[in-house]
């Protein structure tokens, strides 16, 4: 699978290793894991409902998530991994 990072997702990740950079490898080696199997039990992968419905998120730790798309590449056919956004609850 590919992973491709967008803007926003960019942005949300420079802002939270500024602010929080313990988690730049845990963010990291997250991804990496999302890239090879991205419903591995440990990263408690689920869909998203209301205003993010048709998306994902997976788990970085108890704070953090990782919000994605899956979409099929038409030249390929094989599945990418979109990276939306970082989501932070407010109780970090």
């Amino acid at each position: 699978m590919n992973i491709y990072w967008t803007s926003s997702f960019k942005r949300g990740f420079k802002r939270t290793v500024n602010k929080y950079p313990t988690l730049h490898d845990g963010i990291l080696s997250t991804i990496q894991e999302l890239s090879k199997n991205p419903f591995s039990a440990n990263l408690k992968t689920h869909k998203l409902k209301g205003d993010l419905e048709g998306t994902w998120a997976s788990s970085i730790d108890y704070n953090l998530r990782i919000i994605f798309n899956l979409v099929k590449n038409p030249i390929n056919q094989e599945t990418d991994i979109i990276l939306v956004k970082m989501a932070i609850s407010l109780f970090y």
